[in-house]
């Protein structure tokens, strides 16, 4: 069920970014409000950590996925707040002002590569970091 849950979001979420950027003169301008500092990242498999700026102040994280398990419930933690901290899985996502997102992962003990993606969205524009960590 979450599984099913998770894949009809990212469709969705696919369907959503897609149509915004491909068909903009009937749907009106998309710009990048969010301006991330970096969007992809990649760690050795020891436990790290990036801080990820933003140009925008009116973002919040939609979800946060490790592998193939998505995270749209993050218990008493408001991710629309100017800050906030997750910490689930093996990974802590923390806002701490309006333009600072921290991201930390544990070490990776698999011998498979992990992928992080953290979600963000402001208004009607849809952004992610991506988080690819080395197997042990």
């Amino acid at each position: 069920m979450k599984k099913l849950l998770c894949a009809n979001l990212i469709i969705a979420f696919v369907i959503t970014v897609y149509s915004c950027s491909d068909n903009k003169s009937n749907l009106g301008e998309w710009d990048d409000c969010i301006k991330l500092s970096t969007k992809d990242v990649e760690f050795n498999s020891l436990e790290n950590s990036v801080i990820v700026k933003t140009g925008g102040t009116g973002w919040w994280v939609t979800h946060v996925s490790v592998n193939n398990d998505c995270f749209y419930s993050f218990g008493n933690v408001n991710p629309r707040s100017d800050k906030f901290l997750i910490e689930l899985d093996c990974f802590v996502v923390e806002r701490r002002d309006k333009n600072t997102l921290y991201i930390k992962l544990n070490e990776n003990p698999l011998n498979v590569e992990r992928i992080i993606t953290v979600g963000l969205e402001a208004g009607d524009y849809f952004d992610r970091i991506k988080i690819t960590q080395n197997p042990k």
